[in-house]
């Protein structure tokens, strides 16, 4: 890898490290099988690089495995799941919006600043942004919104844990951006069958509500798994990705040492190895095992679309090992020619998530990435 300078972002715990191909993502997490560390950090520069994990799977685009579907182009791969556990959420009980209708919403352009007419309810979520809440597609879509969205209605999409960054989403939407979840997507783990709940999704978000064509998605902690699953198989359709200690490969987490394999070293998710079995229909843990299609090995078709990646990452992370997931994008995203940053945490465990006390590295990068891939203004 390639690495073209290091700069302090965040004093006095984290650095970034910014690596460009020339060519050119909580809560405690009680009943997932993840302990729930804390600690903040401090301390110096970590590496910019790791060697890949020997044995691990190329991105080409053969084999599947029995009851999958490869995410290159259809069938895809993403969604959701509680992490190491979700927040509750800071917002009151508001009344119904006006005037919309479960089927109907604007069928012309939005006027710029002016939110769309979203049905459902509407509450309150502080600092005067709102939260609607929505029926679509046999499933709920939340929005958080400021009450003047940025022209052109740009968004940032939850994988999971919508309120467990609440001073990055409070800065998101005093940038006038809009930030979305689905929920019922959960314990998916970003297998095959979920991404379709993510297609209808975006389909009503963008065809009935003229939100953005190209969306953030932040993969914070497992959400990494549909983050970065469900922009392997829509790249049209993503700018970036946002990842916070995110799950790259899910054989590092939930797997991890109970799959005896050396190549895994935490502690794994217990029970949520079978979960992963059952969701993406593999018939062992071979089988699994053997996917071609977990984040760390389908970077191409994210490289090749021009999808900007931003990692946080903590080094000290005891659930979900960095050089494993983090470490494996590192080295291969800029390889392939994509755009990767980083900002390490080099003495933080896996909780708490996030830049706590200044999170406009994360912040400015997303607004820049939103107005470039879309045409917007900066």
């Amino acid at each position: 890898m390639r690495t073209l300078g290091t700069a302090r972002l965040v004093a006095p715990f984290a650095f970034l490290v910014l690596a460009l191909a020339a060519c050119n993502g909580s809560s405690s997490g009680a009943g997932n099988g993840v302990p729930a560390g804390s600690g903040g950090a401090s301390g110096s520069v970590a590496p910019s690089g790791s060697g890949g994990a020997s044995g691990s799977v190329a991105p080409s685009g053969s084999g599947g495995t029995s009851g999958s579907i490869a995410p290159s182009g259809s069938g895809g791969v993403s969604g959701g799941v509680g992490e190491l556990g979700g927040a509750g959420g800071g917002v009151d009980a508001g009344p119904a919006s006006d005037g919309a209708v479960e089927d109907g919403g604007p069928k012309t352009p939005p006027t710029p600043g002016v939110l769309p007419n979203f049905p459902g309810t509407r509450a309150n979520y502080g600092n005067g942004y709102f939260k609607f809440s929505f029926p679509a597609n046999g499933h709920t879509i939340d929005v958080y919104a400021p009450p003047k969205p940025r022209d052109g209605l740009p968004w940032v999409w939850h994988g999971e844990f919508p309120d467990v960054l609440p001073n990055t989403n409070n800065a998101w939407l005093a940038k006038g951006l809009m930030i979305v979840y689905v929920n019922g997507a959960s314990e998916q783990y970003g297998c095959p069958d979920v991404v379709k709940v993510w297609e209808a999704a975006y389909a009503t978000l963008v065809g009935t509500y003229h939100m953005a064509t190209k969306m953030v998605i932040t993969g914070i902690s497992r959400g990494g798994l549909y983050a970065y699953n469900f922009a392997a198989t829509h790249p049209d359709q993503v700018a970036g990705i946002y990842a916070d200690n995110g799950t790259c490969d899910f054989r590092s987490w939930p797997g991890g040492r109970q799959l005896n394999d050396p190549r895994w070293v935490g502690p794994g998710g217990g029970s949520a190895w079978q979960t992963v079995l059952n969701v993406y229909h593999f018939q062992s843990t071979a089988e699994a095992i053997a996917y071609m299609y977990n984040p760390v090995d389908n970077l191409a078709p994210l490289a090749k679309a021009g999808v900007k990646l931003f990692h946080v990452t903590a080094q000290m992370d005891t659930a979900l090992p960095w050089t494993e997931n983090t470490g494996l994008v590192m080295d291969r995203y800029p390889k392939l020619g994509g755009s990767f940053q980083v900002i390490f945490k080099p003495n933080a465990d896996h909780h708490p998530h996030g830049l706590e006390q200044d999170p406009s590295p994360v912040v400015n990068w997303t607004v820049a990435t939103l107005a470039s891939a879309n045409g917007l203004a900066p």
